[in-house]
């Protein structure tokens, strides 16, 4: 179903004010469906971009008729050139303006680097840092032009040092902080607010599709669900917060980071990673 773009949505009465829209990737599970469960209790309008089409419709299903707003669903392989492009001119041919957008999808892959596919961490790379900027490129000017809109990309606890056995991984999400950080400090006057959110491990799909599951970071742990990760993360983002990490332990551990010598972080992440 990839790349399959279905238009239109359902018009709502005219009594609905008028809403915020938020364009939200990675939108049929975890943190990205929690997000747009909150986003639509608002009264916000939606554009919903994923792989899964019928998760897309089903999701589409509920919350307009749960919340009487109006949900546009892309699905989209995003990890592919241009993915990004695409989404944007079908929005813009429909004329819907995009006010908050959400870059939440993203995935990782686990295991040493020497041994790991290519292919799939090529697909890392383009969803979880080309995408992401490409979409922030072609929405800035937009919201300069509107007068103010509001970005959140998915950046995570991984970015604040390197990761062994996720590599890559933890480089893209490096990558997503410090870009975020950067354009938001020079949109600070533009209305225009970038917030990085930086979860720990989410109980999500995403160590299933990173293989991460027998790490000693994640075997035996009870995980923070996405629910409250969304709704910290939503929170942060409609204050402007530029970094925002969730859970009292992982700022703790944030703050802390900096007083080690870099050898010894890059050990202690290797000893948590590895296999239980």
């Amino acid at each position: 179903m990839d790349g399959l773009i279905l238009k239109g949505y359902i018009r709502v009465s005219k009594s609905v004010p008028m809403s915020k829209t938020a364009l939200i990737t990675g939108a049929s599970g975890g943190i990205g469906l929690e997000l747009s469960k909150i986003h639509a209790s608002k009264g916000g309008d939606l554009v919903l971009v994923a792989r899964s089409l019928n998760k897309l419709l089903a999701i589409k299903e509920e919350l307009e008729k749960k919340h009487a707003i109006r949900v546009k669903i892309i699905s989209k392989d995003l990890s592919i050139k241009d993915a990004a492009l695409e989404v944007y001119q079908e929005i813009k041919k429909e004329k819907i303006q995009i006010d908050y957008l959400i870059n939440n999808a993203g995935f990782g892959d686990f295991g040493f680097f020497y041994e790991t596919d290519w292919n799939k961490e090529e697909q890392m790379i383009q969803l979880n840092i080309t995408c992401l900027t490409q979409f922030c490129k072609l929405y800035v000017k937009e919201m300069i032009a509107q007068g103010g809109g509001k970005i959140m990309n998915l950046a995570s606890m991984a970015a604040f040092e390197p990761g062994p056995l996720m590599s890559v991984y933890y480089a893209t999400k490096a990558y997503v902080l410090h870009f975020s950080e950067a354009i938001g400090n020079e949109l600070l006057d533009k209305g225009v607010t970038v917030t990085a959110l930086c979860p720990g491990p989410t109980e999500s799909g995403f160590q299933e599709v990173s293989a991460q599951q027998e790490s000693k970071v994640i075997k035996g742990r009870k995980l923070t669900s996405a629910k409250i990760v969304a709704a910290y993360g939503y929170k942060a983002m409609l204050t402007g917060k530029p970094v925002a990490v969730q859970g009292i332990l992982n700022r703790l551990l944030v703050s802390l980071i900096g007083f080690f010598p870099r050898r010894f972080v890059v050990k202690a992440i290797r000893k948590i990673q590895d296999k239980a």
